[in-house]
């Protein structure tokens, strides 16, 4: 009997183990270099075709030959030089505004992006270790392990050690035709489909090249098809909204002299014009409520009353000591007020992560370390509409919002991104984080309103498009109708699950496609 764990019947593979050893160095450069590539498909330069392109280079790598070790190592090198260039803007916040010297800030960078390369090398070594394993035929390796291996590494990365998903995959497609799908899949499905189309352009190196074309051009066509389906419905009336761009430096945010300046500034701001909701940014008033003027916040809350607006606006909470909340407090004009603690803090900025005091210590930002929101938190009524706020990077985490819009007994009509982006100074993080709220839209179907300290301050509608902003590091207020919407895409109802469902349902086809080409193999080699 043919032992299919150790022996591997596809020609291809027999073929690929007989070459001699063959260099990884080389091949490792190249792979982080096609990695590296990769942020140009992202915001603000947005050429999502050469990501796929890039995965087709490290598909075509991972595809050569049988080496488990080597598969992982090209990998490895190509996720690595895909965070390096993807988050390379974490040396501003670090050395800059965190007083990191400039070679222990690079390589703190170089250090997270070996971390994060571990991603790629699980995606590219595990699934050659499934290819020999199962004796996968070619086309099985690369239409449905390859991706589904990358797309689990992407979903993976987003939840391990709390997640940090920044540049997934599917952040580059919100703009594409490939964002049609997330509505249904969601932002790491999405990674999964791109990765499909890169595997369709390696097809066109094998014999079936055709059917690469034909599957590629389906994928294409039926994303864009999906972009025009409407998922959701408005509801209710519009309402007038007003973002608020303080403008604010980093390095005086937190100056005592300056937060009394910034105080009245934003108080100017709030009562210049009345709106149905008046959104501030994160941690716009900077001081802990018992450290404010005593007649700040009630002088916020008559304004909301004579004016008939709705005031949210981000500024740290205690409830006892050593308790803080990075939070959004809220006045309405019949006097209820409101609040929402952020949930998904941020490791080293929010929260010191066991054994890294040290490090957070030496990078002296004020509230290193907080206390969590629950994970699902009522909604700020404004007339019709109810306003779901998420502050700095919870956007990020699409299936959070999506279990918080499905757990509601009514659920928000619109989003709400509060967050200081200051800290990432004029860098590509920015438009980066734009994107990530675009993508939002598109699973939820929902607006999503963005109030920023130095931008970008937007209103992205329920289709992903951006249909106002601000000019970025200036001071001003952004006005907008905006229209809520009420219905449940089939993210919401189904958050990540529908896209990990497909997943094993694709390695379940793949391994019994491995059985059948084994057995077919082995009744040619019989005869």
């Amino acid at each position: 009997m043919l032992r299919r764990s150790t022996v591997p019947l596809d020609p291809a593979l027999r073929h690929a183990a007989q070459r001699p050893p063959r260099t990884t160095l080389l091949p490792m450069l190249f792979a982080a270099l096609a990695g590296a590539s990769s942020v140009l498909a992202f915001a603000p330069v947005g050429w999502w075709p050469l990501q796929i392109l890039a995965l087709a280079f490290l598909f075509y790598q991972v595809g050569m030959d049988t080496s488990v070790r080597r598969s992982s190592l090209i990998g490895w090198a190509f996720g690595f030089g895909w965070s390096v260039a993807g988050m390379h803007w974490l040396y501003i916040t670090m050395n800059r505004f965190g007083n990191i010297p400039g070679p222990m800030a690079v390589a703190a960078v170089c250090l997270l992006g070996a971390y994060m390369g571990l991603f790629g090398a699980f995606a590219s070594g595990f699934s050659t270790w499934l290819r020999k394993r199962w004796s996968l035929p070619v086309a099985s390796f690369l239409l449905l392990v390859l991706p589904v291996m990358w797309g689990l590494s992407d979903w993976m990365r987003g939840w391990i050690l709390t997640g940090f998903p920044w540049v997934a995959t599917g952040y580059a497609h919100n703009a594409g035709p490939l964002g049609g799908f997330a509505a249904i899949v969601g932002v790491y499905g999405i990674g999964a489909i791109a990765a499909v189309c890169a595997s369709c352009i390696v097809m066109l190196t094998q014999r079936a090249r055709w059917a690469g074309v034909g599957l590629l051009a389906g994928i294409l066509a039926a994303g864009y098809g999906l972009s025009h389906v409407a998922w959701t419905e408005a509801q209710g009336k519009p309402i007038s909204v007003r973002l608020l761009q303080g403008n604010v430096e980093q390095q005086k945010k937190f100056d005592p002299e300056h937060v009394m300046r910034a105080l009245e500034m934003y108080r100017g701001m709030i009562s210049a014009q009345p709106a149905d909701l008046i959104a501030l940014p994160e941690t716009a008033v900077a001081a802990l409520p018992q450290y404010l003027p005593p007649d700040y916040l009630p002088s916020l809350q008559k304004y909301a009353a004579d004016s008939g607006s709705h005031v949210l606006f981000g500024i740290p909470m205690s409830d006892g000591p050593g308790s803080y909340a990075n939070s959004v407090m809220g006045f309405g004009p019949s006097g209820q007020a409101y609040r929402y603690d952020k949930h998904h803090l941020v490791p080293f900025g929010e929260f010191v992560p066991a054994g890294f005091r040290w490090f957070v210590d030496m990078m002296r930002i004020p509230l290193g370390d907080m206390s969590r929101g629950a994970q699902v938190q009522p909604a700020f009524a404004v007339k019709d509409q109810l306003v779901l706020p998420n502050v700095c990077y919870e956007d990020v985490f699409g299936e959070e919002i999506a279990m918080q819009l499905r757990s509601m007994a009514r659920p928000a009509t619109m989003l709400l991104n509060v967050s200081n982006l200051a800290w990432f100074g004029e860098s590509v993080a920015i438009p980066q984080h734009v994107q990530m709220s675009q993508m939002r839209s598109l699973e939820t179907g929902r607006p999503m309103l963005r109030a920023t300290n130095t931008g970008a301050t937007v209103v992205i509608d329920g289709r992903g498009k951006i249909v106002n902003a601000l000019p970025m590091y200036r001071h001003g207020a952004l006005t907008a109708q905006v229209q809520g919407m009420g219905g449940m895409t089939p993210f919401i109802r189904m958050g990540n699950y529908l896209f990990l469902s497909l997943a094993a349902l694709a390695l379940g086809l793949a391994w019994f496609s491995g059985r059948k080409y084994a057995d077919t193999l082995a009744k040619k080699q019989q005869t």
